[in-house]
């Protein structure tokens, strides 16, 4: 998974984050879908909107939704702390690609498990979307991978200037919303934090 970019819905998802989606999806590694206040119907609408777009489902990630998913057959799933427990997802569908939100070292031991393929961790710098609480920051990052053997994907403010600074303290890729949704120019701004994914990478 070294050096990865995800890319995150921000809960608003329209026909301008389609259109970006067609430009940039060939140089994004996954799309996470993160609807939570839409219902089943709507989310699948979503997805048959993407496939109408040839943005392949392998690179779909569902928020939460694993039935959606596996009927669906998209990458995998996001579970959240309400989801439903991953050693009963990776049982019950041992296909799909399970990622787990943290926001601890508490919950990164708890997590620290074979049934997860990845976690998300954040929020390592202050993000429009979490203003007023306090970012994790680099050094917290790094206690946690260090902690633990799961691939750890950074989420939270991160530009493509910080970019370098969390896959040097050993995250194995970056997640993205504003920095991407609501740039003037996406496609450069995914040009970028690609290319500091594969230059500024210092191997472990």
């Amino acid at each position: 998974m070294n050096g990865q970019l995800h890319l995150i819905s921000d809960g608003n998802f329209s026909k301008q984050h389609l259109n970006i989606l067609m430009k940039i999806h060939s140089a994004i590694d996954y799309f996470h879908l993160r609807e939570k206040k839409k219902s089943a119907g709507e989310l699948i609408e979503i997805i048959n909107v993407l496939e109408k777009g040839n943005i392949p489902l392998h690179k779909v990630i569902i928020n939460d939704r694993i039935d959606i998913s596996v009927m669906k057959k998209c990458a995998g799933v996001q579970l959240a702390y309400h989801s439903a427990p991953s050693t009963l997802v990776r049982k019950s569908f041992p296909e799909i690609m399970i990622g787990q939100s943290i926001h601890s070292l508490e919950e990164a031991k708890k997590a620290n498990a074979k049934d997860i393929d990845f976690l998300v961790y954040g929020h390592i710098f202050e993000s429009r979307s979490k203003v007023g609480k306090t970012p994790k920051g680099v050094y917290e990052l790094k206690s946690i991978i260090d902690y633990i053997s799961l691939p750890v994907i950074a989420i939270g403010g991160i530009t493509p200037e910080r970019a370098e600074a969390v896959i040097n303290a050993g995250a194995e890729g970056i997640a993205v919303m504003s920095g991407v949704w609501q740039a003037d120019d996406p496609v450069k701004a995914v040009r970028d934090y690609r290319k500091v994914l594969k230059e500024g990478i210092i191997e472990r």
